[in-house]
């Protein structure tokens, strides 16, 4: 049987990531792991979610890195294409990227915070913007989100949101439906930014969380 072109469309997987330096990263971990011990999980997470991309297999894997992309934590990703962050902001910063690829390239925009996504989580958001969808989403608990795909580049889901809250994922749905567009959200996932969360990271058994 053929193959729809569709289906085999090659959808990019970008990963943010912060360079893994003792008190700039993480640091609401700090009090319980303190400045060392927050840098490395988060190295380890950034490893982790390099593999998952890597597992999904779903298109082209690039590294978008930030203060810049000369911290070896980065440059041991040899087979993957780095990027400095551009813009002023968040919001700014994700946009740019979307930006900077190829007209009618979908891709899908992950971070390093969220241990529990796996490359079945991807795959089934390359599979909704391969079937037309406009975008795609994995909102959080906390009413955030640890990834969004775009088969185009969409400014006003950007632009004034008032990142780190849990108002992003809400403002974000009023955004898309002002707008007609049409998206989906394959699953609900927990990301670990505060203490609270190393306890259910531990239970999970997903990776080693320094003590």
């Amino acid at each position: 049987m053929a193959t729809d072109r569709r289906d085999a469309e090659p959808v990019g997987i970008a990963v943010f990531a912060r360079a893994p330096v003792a008190g700039q990263c993480k640091t609401r971990l700090i009090p319980a792991l303190g400045a060392d011990g927050a840098a490395a999980l988060h190295a380890r997470m950034i490893e982790h979610t390099i593999a998952c991309a890597r597992d999904a297999a779903v298109g082209s894997l690039s590294l978008w890195c930030t203060p810049d992309t000369a911290h070896p934590a980065f440059q041991r990703f040899t087979d993957i294409s780095l990027h400095l962050q551009t813009g002023d902001g968040l919001g700014a910063r994700m946009l740019a990227t979307f930006e900077a690829q190829p007209p009618g390239a979908p891709l899908l925009l992950i971070g390093t915070d969220c241990p529990a996504l796996t490359a079945d989580h991807l795959r089934a958001c390359a599979t909704r913007l391969r079937a037309g969808d406009d975008a795609v989403f994995l909102p959080t608990e906390d009413g955030g989100y640890v990834l969004v795909g775009l088969r185009a580049p969409q400014p006003d889901l950007f632009s004034a949101m008032p990142w780190s809250t849990d108002q992003v994922m809400p403002l974000t749905r009023q955004r898309l439906e002002r707008r007609g567009l049409r998206w989906r959200e394959p699953a609900t996932l927990w990301d670990v930014d505060t203490p609270d969360d190393l306890a259910r990271l531990r239970a999970s058994g997903l990776m080693d969380v320094p003590s």
